[in-house]
């Protein structure tokens, strides 16, 4: 049986670590962030005949739409351009979309999205309002459903370490995205938090799975076993699970980083980290705050 809780000060400072670094590249360079929350334009197209560079796709938009915000990459496997512009009307649109064709002879148009600032920024304050209330009603229904434990931590307890599991495992996907946005132009959308939420609502299943066990002992046990002693039976009785569960998820994330669309890596490596996150946090994390909690009530 591996002595996870004698061992509990090397994994939070592991954490500890992890969620700093986290913490300042979120502080420091935030987060690029994609038209969804922006505003701007996102068009896809395709030139099959001698598709020029891309450079000269992004001087084409810059000089027609005098400015220098914009932004044109590749996609081999589907062969389109995605040309990342600032908000366009559906005029400028017209005007652009003839003087391409005119341009390109087998210019062929994939799809065209714009978003105005204000709508960029009332999605931005609902995706901040939607995590906020999703880690706010899984702590309140942690600790409703450990109500009847009460020794030798209350089932408040119980929740507020659910919460601190929650943002661990939801700052250190974020804080990666944040590194990606300054380094390698890595922007965030909608994906992104139904991405961080997904995680949340996996993180807290394990958690959970883990801290029913305990409670479970703690009836069959009646105060006989030391409490540390017996988290420790715990994680280690449930532990087999967790793996097990989330290796499933973590081979089919895998299948689809490296087969699946380009479109979805980042929002696929954003669950792997997260996923990766929350199984460590729910052996390594969880449990040991619940005997550091106890430690200093007692």
């Amino acid at each position: 049986m591996l002595n996870i809780i004698g061992h509990k000060n090397i994994f939070l400072g592991i954490s500890a670590v992890l969620i700093t670094v986290a913490v300042v590249a979120v502080v420091l360079f935030g987060f690029r962030q994609g038209i969804d929350f922006a505003g701007g334009t996102l068009w896809q197209f395709r030139i099959a005949n001698n598709a020029p560079a891309t450079d000269d796709v992004e001087s084409f938009f810059t000089s027609n739409l005098n400015t220098n915000e914009a932004f044109v990459t590749y996609d081999p496997a589907n062969n389109s351009f995605i040309a990342r512009l600032p908000a366009v009307s559906e005029a400028d649109h017209q005007k652009l979309l003839g003087a391409l064709k005119g341009k390109y002879a087998s210019f062929d148009e994939a799809g065209f999205q714009s978003i105005g600032p204000s709508v960029g920024n009332e999605l931005r304050k609902k995706a901040v309002i939607a995590i906020i209330l999703v880690i706010i009603g899984i702590s309140l229904y942690v600790a409703f459903a450990f109500r009847k434990v009460f020794q030798p931590v209350s089932s408040w307890t119980y929740g507020f370490i659910t919460l601190l599991t929650l943002f661990h495992d939801v700052a250190i996907p974020a804080g990666m995205l944040a590194l990606l946005g300054h380094y390698a132009q890595i922007e965030i959308d909608g994906n992104f938090v139904v991405a961080l939420l997904v995680v949340m609502g996996f993180s807290v299943h394990d958690t959970i799975v883990v801290f029913d066990r305990i409670r479970e002992n703690l009836l069959l046990d009646r105060g006989k076993t030391a409490f540390a002693e017996l988290v420790n039976l715990s994680v280690n009785q449930t532990m087999a699970r967790s793996i097990n569960t989330s290796l499933t998820l973590i081979l089919v994330l895998l299948a689809i980083y490296f087969a699946g669309p380009p479109s979805l890596h980042y929002f696929v490596l954003t669950l792997l980290v997260g996923v990766t996150t929350g199984i460590y946090s729910s052996i390594f994390v969880a449990s040991p705050l619940l005997v550091l909690w106890q430690g200093r009530k007692k």
